[in-house]
């Protein structure tokens, strides 16, 4: 039987949290194995703490916007090598530095893992456009946020769930009040691809893992379905 094809945009700060990461990585990899029965899985990791740290330093160092930027991808592939260490025959440590390489790579049988691409692009946008090229059934951003919310739930208690919503509904709140993107919800680029190639987008807390499990094989989730349709 054919396998779905799906990409999981999984956030820095959810892969290496800073406590017992050892161990939740390990936890990750066996969800990552089990799935990878069932569906073709390319993996996209944030940068998290790591590419902050690095940013932020090389900020007060005196560094040029696009070395920020490199210094920040480079946190993304060093997390992205740690994570195909552990998944060891299933992945390589060899990390694509490009959508196209990735979506090459990708097979039935093989777990691809990257991290950021170019300087302007996230991660959640690069996930997309790996998406695009290996024509994926779905996406899968994993956040340390369980669900869409209508505003910052840190920042608003009384602000709006959601379930489910449409892409132009998700879009319009990456836009509100912000400008162009400087919503943390998902990239605007990201949206754009999503609605043009019908993609759908699933958002969950990616510390939970079983929940992690279900939205990559396609079953109902407790965070936020965005219909591209």
């Amino acid at each position: 039987m054919k396998k779905e094809k799906v990409v999981v945009s999984i956030g820095g700060s959810i892969l290496i949290p800073g406590k017992d990461d050892p161990v939740y990585i390990k936890k990750l990899t066996e969800a990552i194995k089990e799935v990878s029965k069932t569906v073709q899985v390319v993996i996209v990791c944030g940068g998290g703490r790591i590419a902050r740290y690095y940013t932020e330093t090389g900020a007060v160092l005196g560094g040029t916007t696009y070395q920020l930027d490199m210094l920040g991808i480079g946190a993304t592939r060093l997390n992205a090598q740690l994570l195909a260490v552990s998944l060891g025959d299933l992945s390589s440590a060899d990390i694509p530095t490009t959508a196209a390489e990735a979506s090459a790579r990708s097979t039935p049988d093989n777990i691809v893992i990257m991290g950021g691409t170019v300087p302007g692009h996230t991660t959640d946008a690069v996930a997309m456009m790996v998406a695009r090229e290996m024509r994926a059934d779905r996406v899968v951003n994993a956040t340390s946020v369980e669900a869409v919310f209508s505003d910052d739930p840190k920042k608003d208690p009384a602000a709006e769930r959601f379930s489910e919503m449409s892409i132009d509904e998700l879009g319009d709140i990456v836009y509100k009040e912000h400008g162009a993107g400087k919503s943390s919800v998902f990239d605007p680029l990201g949206i754009k691809i999503a609605k043009e190639e019908k993609i759908d987008i699933l958002m969950i807390d990616g510390r939970n893992l079983s929940e992690l499990k279900n939205a990559v094989l396609g079953k109902e989730i407790k965070g936020t379905y965005v219909s591209s349709r």
